[in-house]
């Protein structure tokens, strides 16, 4: 209770004031503003371990249990929720066929390379990301792992059509037409939508329903060993990339908005993700990530308070103990996720290219220009090799050539002499 002071009277904030981060209201405020970052995060920490097959309720466990470590270990001094990662799906879905410890194990390992750059970035500062991963490559990766998604959004759209277009259709209305809160849960509006839809037309899969119906209220999660192996090693590190884009990001974007300048919380805030992400490794859950959604909700209610994000991680360990939750939630319909991720998945990848815009990358440059447009195609196109009888997929492989083929060819361009050997370009 004392690690946060009370704002003001605890029950009102002023015109203009804001909430701190080590501030707080009252209990029954701070509870609501709480629920509030629940429902902002929900439909996407769902949807995340019922694309790639995990049990919900674990991964709510360990979202809630990460958002609580986060906290500790940044200090109070970073307001952030930690939810299921986009970045995770498509190399758990290529991992399907080696299994539920294989794919654990790839998260596992994903998360201890995140705390090994967080350690290195806290030893010698923030500028080593900007030296090692410029721009061009955080955002070629970005965009190859959002279009490696593309086949498996379409596959699920075109077995329920209808509703995966109803689906869409709503999301994009709400975010596109609406205000306020229902424009930032648009996702969970046509999902919704659409699950009522398909459950008053009996869309809803029998079998589903019947496992529905035999699950307990109440029960521990379903708990899962990893088990590591090196062909699903190499298509989980191109996350790693990604959480760290995605991590220094929202800690930029947490200190804009809150006016503070958090950039020596950037290696805490990479030991934490990691910490978390070990953790659902070790026990069945997916890799987490700081969430932009919660972000927009301080944005809005300039209530930066992490006492409200700890009441959103107590809140997501008690939903991930009904079993009956869990049931309900595997009763979405194909349709429904068709619709919903074929924008999502398109979103991931223009996240990438709004880095390069942001960043002013040049692709007039050779070097960009070749490296991206080689990544961007292996990923997109799934590119799989054999070797050593493993098979590796377009996003390993996408992601080996913009990390390792970017430094290897700026050097050549520029022992090369020309054009190129003058000031080095953006990205």
């Amino acid at each position: 209770m004392a690690l946060w002071s009370v704002h003001g009277d605890g029950r009102r904030v002023r015109d203009g004031a804001v909430v701190a981060p080590n501030e707080r209201l009252s209990w029954p405020l701070t509870v609501g503003f709480g629920v509030q970052h629940v429902a902002a995060m929900f439909s996407a920490t769902v949807l995340v371990p019922t694309l790639t097959h995990f049990p919900v309720t674990t991964t709510l466990l360990f979202s809630g249990i990460g958002t609580l470590l986060f906290l500790v270990i940044t200090r109070n001094r970073v307001p952030a929720y930690l939810g299921s990662s986009f970045a995770f799906i498509a190399p758990l879905t290529a991992a399907q066929e080696h299994g539920v410890a294989a794919q654990l194990g790839g998260v596992l390992v994903a998360g201890l390379l995140l705390v090994g750059v967080g350690v290195a970035v806290k030893a010698l500062g923030v500028r080593l990301l900007e030296s090692v991963m410029p721009p061009v490559v955080t955002g070629a990766v970005i965009v190859l792992v959002g279009l490696n998604l593309a086949p498996a959004a379409t596959a699920a759209f075109g077995k329920q059509p209808v509703i995966a277009l109803l689906t869409l259709v709503v999301i994009v209305g709400c975010a596109v037409v609406a205000r306020g809160l229902l424009s930032r849960l648009s996702v969970l509006a046509g999902v919704l939508v659409g699950w009522i839809v398909a459950a008053v037309s009996g869309a809803l899969s029998q079998d589903r329903l019947t496992a529905l119906s035999d699950a307990a209220w109440f029960g521990l999660p379903q708990f899962s060993a990893p088990q590591v192996r090196p062909s699903v090693i190499l298509l989980v590190i191109p996350v790693v990339l990604v959480l760290v884009a995605e991590n220094v990001g929202h800690v930029k974007a947490v200190g804009a908005v809150t006016g503070r300048d958090l950039d020596g919380s950037v290696g805490d805030s990479l030991i934490a993700d990691g910490l978390a992400t070990t953790l659902a490794g070790f026990g069945g859950g997916s890799g987490t990530t700081t969430y932009a959604e919660n972000i927009g909700v301080m944005a809005a209610t300039r209530v930066y308070s992490t006492a409200a994000y700890g009441v959103a991680g107590l809140t997501a360990i008690v939903l991930s103990m009904s079993p009956k939750f869990g049931a309900l939630v595997n009763t979405i319909p194909d349709g429904v996720l068709g619709g919903a991720t074929i924008l999502l998945y398109g979103m991931i990848a223009l996240v990438g290219v709004r880095i390069w815009f942001a960043d002013r990358v040049d692709f007039a440059d050779p070097v960009n220009l070749t490296v991206v447009a080689v990544a961007v195609v292996a990923g997109a196109g799934d590119l799989r090799i054999e070797l050593g009888g493993a098979v590796f997929g377009g996003i390993a492989w996408g992601a080996v050539a913009v990390v390792c083929g970017h430094p290897l060819l700026r050097w050549l361009a520029n022992r090369g002499g020309g054009e190129l050997s003058g000031p080095r370009p953006r990205g």
